[in-house]
């Protein structure tokens, strides 16, 4: 366990080191970085979303099939070894996340496989995870963990949560200003409104809890956070831990190919976008040559989105709503799942690079899960001692 000064995150009767490694996907958060952070006594986190992409016998069983329930089965059996083998590297004490996104149109299926396969918890944003609780009914042990934006719409999952008699374990509060792929915000003009911001959050939710009469639960930002002393501000303003995506992202055990990794590292500020995702939601990544040329045309083809002439670019539906498949002109007009596929793979000409905005902890370097912690939780270099 590394040595710092934070109070531990206490999830379930466990203390723990108080970040939450963020789910990312297709891929980027499999097994192999996901392990090694619940190794180190934090919380890791695999994205649930098409794991296959790891999995070459997967995606030759599921190559050129258009039954959408073969492929489903698939992901599904491709989370639960991405599961199994993170447990492997964690060890029986590890504590394992699994981040299912709302949005996705087989949650339910996702979640259920998670708890089945021994995930520690479910972390879910992308939405609002009003039904996490009937679908995790049958798992006590699971910790419960919704990613939301601001104080209503913890207030209204709270609202909705109690009903069943159920409170989350803790929750992480994502700021769209800083965070990397999809946004929790409706439009990118919304992005930097004040009511995300962190100081005014943290002082907004307490009085939710008092209001509705429920105990404090733990407050975890996520977003932009990279550094021991925006950790250390944060528990001064309430915080009960942090939850970070990026940095992790371009750590030596994260499961993405080393060219994903240089690109997220060796990112100008200017190349970081922000866009609308095929989920018709804001997102954020790198200016790569793929994202360059579909912006130069991005008014065009939503211009030309139809709905009764949509066209899905793959044989299956990963989001529940997606402007390519719907025809919707104020979403994105691509297949996410392929660009995403292509990202993890190191595709710099096709793949869509998900980043946060700010500066990574050591800069243009590659470091190890274990120096990213040290660095994180005590502002520390362990190259440097």
């Amino acid at each position: 366990m590394i040595n710092h000064t934070f109070p531990s995150l206490s999830l379930r009767g466990r203390n723990l080191l108080p970040i939450i490694q963020g789910g990312m996907g297709v891929g980027v958060s499999a097994h192999q970085l996901a392990g090694t952070v619940a190794r180190e006594g934090a919380v890791g986190t695999i994205a649930s979303i098409d794991l296959r992409v790891h999995h070459p016998d997967l995606m030759e069983r599921t190559r050129r099939v258009k039954e959408r329930a073969v492929i489903d089965e698939a992901n599904y059996e491709a989370l639960d070894r991405e599961v199994r083998a993170a447990r492997e590297i964690a060890g029986p004490g590890g504590f394992l996340a699994v981040n299912v996104m709302k949005a996705v149109d087989r949650f339910p299926e996702l979640v259920k496989q998670a708890c089945e396969s021994g995930a520690n918890a479910i972390i879910m944003g992308a939405g609002l995870p009003f039904e996490l609780p009937e679908l995790t009914k049958g798992y006590p042990d699971v910790a419960l963990i919704p990613i939301l934006s601001e104080e209503r719409g913890v207030r209204a999952v709270l609202k909705r949560w109690m009903r069943k008699g159920v409170l989350p374990d803790a929750i992480v509060l994502e700021h769209p200003r800083y965070a990397g792929g999809h946004l929790g915000a409706p439009k990118p003009e919304d992005i930097d409104n004040p009511k995300f911001d962190f100081k005014r959050v943290l002082a907004e939710i307490p009085k939710v809890f008092e209001q509705l009469k429920v105990d404090p639960i733990p407050l975890l930002p996520a977003g932009g956070i990279n550094s021991f002393q925006k950790i250390k501000d944060l528990f001064g303003m309430g915080a009960s831990g942090v939850q970070i995506g990026t940095p992790f992202a371009v750590t030596e055990e994260g499961d993405a190919h080393p060219t994903f990794k240089k690109v997220l590292l060796e990112a100008k500020p200017e190349e970081i976008v922000t866009f609308m995702s095929t989920a018709g939601l804001p997102a954020r990544a790198v200016l790569t040559p793929w994202l360059r040329k579909y912006l130069a045309r991005e008014e065009t083809v939503r211009s030309r989105a139809n709905p009764e002439k949509a066209k899905c670019a793959v044989w299956f539906e990963c989001l529940s709503h997606c402007g390519l498949k719907d025809g919707n002109s104020e979403a994105g007009q691509f297949c996410i799942d392929t660009q995403l596929e292509a990202a993890v793979h190191g595709n710099l000409e096709k793949g869509l690079f998900f980043r946060g905005s700010e500066p990574l902890p050591f800069g243009d370097q590659l470091r190890s899960v274990h120096d990213l912690l040290v660095m994180l939780l005590t502002g520390k270099d362990p190259a440097a001692a």
